[in-house]
């Protein structure tokens, strides 16, 4: 009879618990999906604060509007936190470059990050020369003392293709299916072999780019263009040049043109045309405080005993210069805001402490995630633990552009799947269903899975990520899909608040072992 009583007392228990989840998710769809805000937290993210490269002015810009809106919405600790050095800062000021000679047209050009400006203070014209070297003895026979000052482009080999794919995609069924039913990947992955020839020219080529650097250095053009390898159509594929070790930066003007802009140049000039430009760059340096911040704020936990553990979330704040990082990554940023703002709209009372964070230095190694890690639960270098390593929960990531969530990806930690299998199942009216298995990498919650904390990011439809704005001049907020976007916030709030009530954290992977000084963290 006691054993009865109390099998009926569990039924109930579990049934209140159940039913209480399923009304704080009905609440959570309501508010996400009908009230959202999340676009005019990505507005705010993009159009108003700028490109957001790390340590720029559009950076700060960003992380204290971002830090001060936490406040709002009734976050509690909201700061910007530093995780240690990361180098200089960087914006570009102006940009003008048009071709005059033989005729007039405007091209289009981005400074590459963390390079220099041109000389003077105005418009200078110049012709342009072009490099054709297939080593660096040649490259310092044939062109030392007589590039100084002057618009110099490299040969290039390359050419454009029409495409006959759509820029925008979704994962169909049945490559969600095939996710689903991936086994846990063992094997050891095999190095693809190349030729002698191959191998040689592969080596050769390197050794010229390295030469390039301190060839230009040395001899200071005014200018030098470079070509848009992966993008047509206007798109350019824009990132760094230069280093952001304070004192080591370039000293001389580099911008990517596009790769139809580049190719026309090129032509007129292997025919025997002469080329002339007009142009103005200017790039602005900040060296006065060169460490790295994170945005970091919380939703304090409301249980006597689970209070001080924590559920974690988080997108990476900065992005690269050649627009405003809408979709890279402010788009996850904007989720992730709006994923506490809906938990705090609805007064929901955690049972875990909820933190959301907006790192920095992604872009350049995953350096604000990393620090933080490193800073607060352990260094995967050595895997001594500190404290806080058993207090999380899990870490939620997003980051991979504007598509809505599919499903998660479980980073190999097969315990973790029957729980998110089954808080997807309110989901599946929203196109989330899928569990898989495998790994994913490049973002911010690697940093977690190093230290054996799990950590986790989101399957996301691709759209037109890496085609037309993953670091490209065309990230933009226009390229932001609404509905996705809701979705997607709607899903994570309830996967983050799922995770804060269960009695139990996530299981986790076995701890993975020191990795010592010299070996890579990811």
């Amino acid at each position: 009879m006691r054993k009865l009583l109390l099998f009926i007392i569990f039924i109930c228990l579990s049934g209140h618990f159940l039913f209480a989840q399923t009304d704080a998710t009905a609440k959570i769809k309501n508010e996400g999906l009908i009230n959202s805000k999340v676009m005019d937290i990505a507005f705010h993210l993009t159009d108003v604060s700028g490109p957001r490269l790390t340590n720029s002015p559009g950076f700060f810009r960003a992380a204290s509007w971002a830090k001060d809106e936490l406040t709002k919405m009734g976050l509690k600790n909201a700061v910007i936190e530093p995780w240690g050095d990361f180098g200089t800062g960087w914006e570009q000021t102006r940009c003008y470059v048009a071709m005059t000679a033989p005729y007039y047209t405007p091209i289009i050009a981005i400074p590459r990050a963390w390079t220099g400006s041109t000389p003077g203070n105005n418009i200078i014209s110049r012709n342009v020369i072009l490099i054709k070297a297939k080593d660096s003895a040649e490259l310092y026979q044939n062109y030392s003392g007589k590039i100084n000052n002057k618009i110099v482009m490299f040969y290039s080999n390359d050419s454009l293709q029409p495409s006959f794919k759509a820029d925008g995609e979704r994962f169909t069924d049945e490559e969600l299916d095939k996710m689903a039913s991936s086994k846990p990947d063992t094997a050891r992955r095999q190095r693809r072999n190349f030729s002698p020839e191959q191998q040689a020219a592969m080596q050769q080529q390197r050794a010229l780019s390295r030469q390039m650097n301190s060839f230009y250095n040395k001899e200071k053009p005014a200018l030098v263009l470079s070509m848009n390898g992966r993008g047509n159509d206007g798109t350019l594929f824009v990132q760094n040049g230069g280093s952001v070790d304070k004192g080591s930066e370039n000293n001389y003007a580099w911008v990517m043109l596009s790769s139809d802009d580049y190719l026309r140049v090129q032509r007129l000039l292997d025919a025997g045309q002469k080329v002339q430009m007009e142009t103005d760059v200017k790039t602005k340096f900040y060296d006065t405080d060169i460490k790295g911040y994170n945005v970091i704020a919380e939703i304090p936990g409301t249980d006597p005993v689970l209070k001080d553990e924590l559920v974690m979330l988080g997108g990476h704040l900065d992005s690269w210069q050649g627009a405003t990082g809408a979709t890279d990554n402010a788009a996850g940023c904007a989720v992730m805001m709006e994923v506490v703002r809906i938990l705090k709209t609805l007064n929901l009372q955690p049972k875990r402490t909820i933190r959301i964070a907006l790192w920095s230095g992604e872009e350049q190694g995953l350096h604000g995630s990393r620090n933080y890690v490193k800073n607060h639960f352990a260094d995967p270098a050595d895997m001594v633990l500190k404290p806080g390593h058993k207090m999380v929960s899990a870490y939620y990531n997003l980051d991979n552009g504007t598509g809505k969530v599919r499903g998660i990806y479980l980073q190999g930690n097969a315990e973790a799947g029957p729980i998110f299998s089954k808080w997807l199942e309110p989901f599946y009216d929203l196109g989330a269903k899928t569990v898989t298995i495998d790994n994913t990498g490049g973002t911010d919650h690697q940093a977690f899975d190093a230290v054996g904390i799990p950590g986790f990011q989101f399957i996301q439809d691709e759209i037109e990520y890496n085609t037309r704005t993953h670091h490209t001049n065309m990230d933009t907020y226009d390229h932001l899909v609404p509905g996705d976007l809701k979705q997607a916030a709607t899903v994570i709030a309830s996967f983050v608040f799922n995770t804060a009530q269960l009695d139990q954290k996530i299981p986790r992977k076995e701890l993975p072992k020191p990795r010592g000084s010299g070996g890579r963290n990811f």
